[in-house]
């Protein structure tokens, strides 16, 4: 990078980004200063480029009040505006995942036996990794026992606690507060929209299935939103805007949640979907807007429900299966409610998920 470079960068973002001792902690790298704190008028007076044993790059003397910032040359070449980073994200936009339909995964679900899991950082690396990137893991051959759902969880996070509690029993109970807990047939959904935040990440453990029928199925929710946005695009549009109340009651528990069916970032770019014809509420809205959202609503379900879309497969005692609940909509056939069929369940979030993954990366990269 040229001194041009430099001084081609917007001031404050460079200052801002001074790491000096004098701006930042040493010890943490956080900053020292608001933003209120630098002075006003803000100009590089010059820069020259330093190149030593230990740092190469550029040394910046701001005006008014003389401030001397090193910048190293690696940092700006991965910072620079309007470089490779600049339209970057978090890592939870469509941006950066891959998206999918049942046949792209034919042959290569990303699936990890327990053992490898604990015992090799690269097979954990790549199972978080496929989470992060397929919107879920499969792990094989976890014990069958009580409460290991959670775990499993703490392997890679926090455990979300719920008015569900640590962990759900997803079994037949004989006076259920939802239709998880019964037989029926389950279509293509997203957890808890009612709650926000919404959890996550979500876990499902088998125990036992016995039953005839209550085989698992996956949509991928980003895959379909893209569609519907290349098919229809003012019915995504719609489904971007609409605030749809999501709500849940039983006798402990009231929550509601006030989000769209399609969350787009800043930049447009699909984040999160909210799917769950169960917890839909009663929309307040004109009835321009509401004949709109439902031919919209509509649209989207149909696609939702699409064969192609949906990877089906049978969960045996000992699979978990971790899943991005912002993005993979999950679903299960029916099933009769006199068969043994138990899973539990837990909620985490996906920030702790990317915590553990890099952590795993930087361990590995210094090993």
């Amino acid at each position: 990078m040229s001194s041009t470079a430099i001084t081609d960068s917007p001031a404050p973002w460079l200052r801002d980004n001074c790491p000096c001792d004098a701006c930042r902690d040493p010890r943490n790298g956080q900053k020292l200063f608001q933003i209120t704190d630098l002075p006003a008028g803000l100009a590089v007076a010059s820069v020259r480029e330093v190149s030593g044993e230990a740092t190469t790059g550029w040394e910046v003397v701001w005006e008014p009040d003389g401030h001397r910032s090193l910048y190293p040359a690696d940092w700006l070449d991965a910072h620079a505006p309007g470089g490779p980073r600049g339209t970057g994200g978090d890592g939870r936009t469509e941006a950066d995942k891959e998206l999918w339909a049942a046949a792209d995964l034919s042959g290569r679900l990303p699936e990890a036996s327990w053992d490898a899991y604990i015992g090799d950082r690269s097979v954990r690396i790549h199972a978080l990794e496929s989470v992060r990137r397929l919107g879920f893991a499969l792990l094989r051959g976890v014990p069958c026992r009580d409460r290991m759902v959670l775990d499993v969880a703490e392997t890679f996070g926090f455990v979300r606690r719920t008015n569900y509690g640590e962990l759900f029993e997803v079994r037949v109970e004989p006076d259920p507060n939802n239709l998880a807990f019964t037989g029926a047939l389950i279509t293509p959904h997203t957890d808890n929209p009612y709650r926000d935040p919404v959890p996550t990440v979500q876990l499902l453990h088998c125990l036992r299935n016995e039953a005839k029928g209550g085989d698992s199925g996956l949509v991928d929710g980003f895959h379909a939103a893209a569609l519907l946005r290349r098919e229809d695009p003012r019915a995504f549009d719609v489904l971007t805007r609409v605030p749809v109340e999501f709500s849940f009651a039983d006798a402990r528990t009231e929550l509601r949640a006030q989000r769209p069916l399609i969350d787009v970032d800043p930049l447009g770019r699909i984040r999160e979907i909210r799917f769950n014809n169960r917890s839909i509420g009663t929309l307040h809205e004109s009835a321009p807007v509401l004949e709109e959202f439902y031919a919209a609503y509509r649209r989207f379900g149909e696609l939702l429900l699409r064969p192609e879309l949906r990877l089906d497969f049978r969960l045996t005692p000992g699979d978990c299966l971790i899943f991005d609940n912002t993005r993979l909509l999950h679903a299960r056939t029916a099933f009769a409610e006199s068969g043994g069929r138990h899973l539990q369940g837990a909620y985490a979030d996906l920030d702790g998920l990317g915590s553990a993954l890099a952590v795993l990366r930087r361990e590995g990269a210094a090993a």
